[in-house]
Order: C-alpha cells, then structure tokens, then sequence
C-alpha cells in the first residue's frame, strides 16, 4: 500500500496557507508537470494529479477540516478518493486551466474568499489552565453594507463587460492551443461598474472593526492556535469570509510551572520538618492541598498530587501536580538553637565515627585472612 503524501508538503504551503496561495502554488506546479509539457513521463503525469488532489481538498472548507483533523484517512469515508487520470483532473479544475492551457469552457467564478485574519492573545496562566471567554476587536474589511457587496450605486447595476462578454478573459489562439488571458477592460470580473457606490468606491467592500467572542477552552498554551471560521475578511463577489486565526500566549505564574498537562511548584520545609516530617499546606490550582512530609525527606524528593494540574485538550482529563522540596536552612539562629544543633553534630559524629570503626575492623579481618 503507497503512503500519500502530505498535502500540504506538496503543495510547498504553511497549514494556515488561504486559497489565493494554494491555488498560485498549484498553478505553478500544474504549469511545471503538465503533460503537454512532459510527454511520457510518469513520474510528471503521478506530480501533476497528486497536486490535483491536494489542491481539490485543501480549497474545499469541508475536506479541508477533516484533512487537518483526520488525515487521509478522515477522507476515506467521505466519498473523496482522488482522480483516475487527466479527465478527472480537467473536469474538476477547468477554471484554474482556463487562462494558461486553454482547456474547460465553463466561464471563471468572479467570486473569491476572504483573506484570513491573526490576532494575538495573551492570556493569565490561570485562564489558560480553565478557559474563558473574552470579547476582542478586530478590524476587519467586510462587505458594504451601502450595495451589499455589488460594488454599484444603490438603484443601479453592474454591465457585462463589452470587451469580453462577460467571461473575463480575452482569447488568443496560438498554434494548436488557445490562450486565455484576463480582460484589461473589467480585470477578469465580466462586469464593469459604470455608477459606483460612493461608500466603498465601487469595491463592494469597507474597513471596517467589529467585536468577535472568542471562547478559549482549558488547557490551551503558549503556541495554542484557535480557528474561528468565517470571522476574516469577506470575499469579493459572493465569496466566503476566510478565517480568524487567534494564537495564544500565556502569561508565567509566580509559583507554577507547566509541564504539558502537569504543572510544578516546590516547598521549603525546613530541616527540622523534613528530618522528623510534617504537614505542609501546598498551594494547588483549585485552592490550598494538605501535603504529608514524611520523615527523612531529602532536599529534591518529588511528591505528586494526582488531578491537580492542567485539563487535556483532548480529553478534557488533568494531569498532576508535582512538589518538589527543597529543605531551608536558618540563615540566623540564636545561642540556643546553636547550642543544640551543636549537641546535634556531637551525636552525628559519635554515629559516624563508630560507623568508620565498624568499616575499619571488617577491612583488618579480611586482610588477615
């Protein structure tokens, strides 16, 4: 069984690429394996339909998002299963042939998408960690609301184009292709705008700004990205808006640190407390958590405290939180305590002296024997 290719990698794009890049790149490799252009050869003729099929989902909203979710094999059950040879190729794409290889009759769509929009969000660690909901502004070009996107003078109307009769394109013939090429006079639309509207001059669209609620689910981080269909720019001519692109950064917390969906903090019992053990109050996401120290813990010993940490975001399931424990040495002690702690080392020393001894006499015995 072949392995497919990423479409994206084929068609040398970003994954956020819109369709006016999509579609230049596969322009350009359809132009570069044609097989006009590269009779005979298979490898030419296997490129140019598997840019074909790369092109055709990634231009289509719906393939597109399950492609980005699925990948081939979201595919496979949609009734999508690539092209067969170059008829298949030509009857889907005649409009993206029309212009540069003469094929297809079918007049070109005046319609385009949107362009896609990017905002940046910065979020609290804490918001990130649970989610919220936040209202931003974003400005954005949308359709005239004077002429509805038409472009004309309320009350009036676009003409076809007398130059080309409204395809768009001016035809050459060349040999034994015929070339199709855009229309000087209404620059490919088919229509000419005698009485523009005043308010967006006839483009059919204003700048305008507009507030859009992002809502932001838990467990989102730095790098997170957020697609909010059809919040970009409005196309021209009937055309979808694209998209809204929001890409999350996360503000650092003064006591925690995330580790995917784990998050760390650290305790500082003191030498005492770690040498006999203690309950210790250990803050947490959802509040404060009672952590047991038990006796003898050393300076770096984890503790973990299971479902405190960050949501999943693919399963919405928290993670932990790891405690690490770093034991705080008094930096001032009075007469008292020294003099104890004094007492102390006396005890520790007796104990490793007599440990030395032990050591000793069992290295005499073995090097009598």
């Amino acid at each position: 069984m072949t392995t497919k290719r990423d479409y994206y990698e084929i068609l040398e794009v970003e994954r956020n690429a819109g369709n006016d890049e999509i579609k230049a790149k596969y322009r350009k490799l359809a132009l570069k394996y044609h097989p006009d252009r590269n009779p005979d050869n298979k490898d030419a003729e296997d490129k140019f339909k598997e840019a074909a099929e790369a092109y055709e989902v990634l231009t289509d909203l719906q393939k597109r998002q399950i492609y980005d979710q699925y990948g081939h094999q979201g595919l496979e059950g949609s009734g999508f299963s690539g092209f067969g040879g170059f008829e298949d190729v030509f009857s889907s794409f005649g409009d993206v042939f029309d212009g540069f290889f003469g094929f297809g009759s079918k007049r070109r769509s005046k319609s385009r998408s949107g362009a896609d929009l990017r905002y940046d969000m910065t979020l609290s660690f804490m918001e990130a960690a649970f989610g919220t909901e936040s209202e931003i502004e974003v400005s954005n070009v949308d359709t005239c609301p004077e002429c509805k996107g038409s472009g004309s003078k309320p009350g009036t109307y676009p003409e076809t184009c007398s130059n080309c009769g409204g395809t768009g394109q001016s035809t050459h013939s060349q040999g034994f292709f015929t070339v199709r090429t855009t229309c000087p006079r209404c620059h490919g639309k088919g229509q000419t705008i005698p009485h523009p509207c005043s308010n967006c001059s006839g483009k059919g669209r204003v700048r305008t700004s507009k507030n859009v609620v992002v809502k932001i689910p838990a467990g989102v981080d730095s790098g997170s990205r957020l697609r909010l269909t059809g919040e970009g720019e409005a196309g021209t001519y009937g055309g979808p808006h694209g998209d809204l692109y929001v890409f999350i950064n996360v503000k650092p917390h003064e006591l925690f640190e995330r580790s995917g969906t784990d998050i760390i903090c650290h305790v500082e019992p003191s030498f005492v407390q770690a040498a006999l053990g203690c309950k210790m109050k250990v803050p947490t996401l959802d509040g404060e958590h009672i952590l047991k120290i038990p006796k003898g813990t050393q300076p770096g010993d984890i503790f973990r405290i299971g479902g405190e940490g960050i949501p999943s975001l693919r399963n919405g399931k928290r993670g932990d939180q790891i405690v690490q424990v770093f034991v705080k040495t008094p930096a001032h002690l009075n007469k008292k305590q020294e003099t104890l702690l004094k007492e102390f080392e006396k005890i520790e020393s007796k104990k490793i002296s007599s440990k030395l001894k032990n050591i000793l006499k069992g290295s005499s015995a073995k090097a009598a024997l």
